[in-house]
């Protein structure tokens, strides 16, 4: 009796467990919406056409499934060559041993697309940080007599200093 309580219970764990991860895992429904609309409305500019809250939902499943199995194929790429990050080139390799090869083409095109644009903030970037290293340098530093730093204690500001 006591033995079919605990089972019980795990079983309630364990499907609990799964409800949970695949929420956790679940694609954002407005997002999906959004995809689904936008490509539907390219395809059939004559009329608007109405998905089913179900329809959206068989799409969202059908792309978190397609990314675990892209995901697991590309990882299998990134094994086999004795490395433990992921490539873009290891998903391209991915898409094509699971015969998505038509994806491979508009997917560099969209990377080459997203690096370009986002290329110039990377170098933006350091280059603002390579002008706050040189600037510290040439701050003055505020040391006393002995060419120790002094420091700024802003935790007496509330008037309860001991000197």
């Amino acid at each position: 009796m006591e033995a079919e309580k605990v089972n019980e219970t795990a079983e309630k764990v364990n499907e609990t467990a799964e409800m949970v991860l695949s929420h956790v895992e679940e694609l954002p429904k407005t997002i999906v919406r959004r995809l689904v609309k936008n490509k539907l409305s390219q395809l059939s500019s004559d009329c608007e056409i109405s998905v089913l809250r179900d329809s959206l939902q068989a799409f969202s499943e059908s792309a978190r499934i397609f990314i675990h199995y892209l995901s697991a194929a590309a990882n299998d790429i990134c094994k086999e060559s004795n490395r433990q990050i992921i490539s873009a080139e290891d998903v391209f390799k991915a898409l094509e041993e699971i015969e998505f090869t038509e994806f491979i083409a508009p997917l560099r095109a969209s990377l080459e697309e997203f690096r370009r644009k986002n290329g110039g903030r990377k170098s933006g970037s350091s280059k603002a940080k390579d002008i706050n290293k040189k600037a510290k340098k040439n701050e003055p530093s505020a040391c006393n007599g002995d060419g120790i730093k002094q420091q700024e204690d802003d935790n007496n500001d509330d008037g309860n200093s001991s000197d």
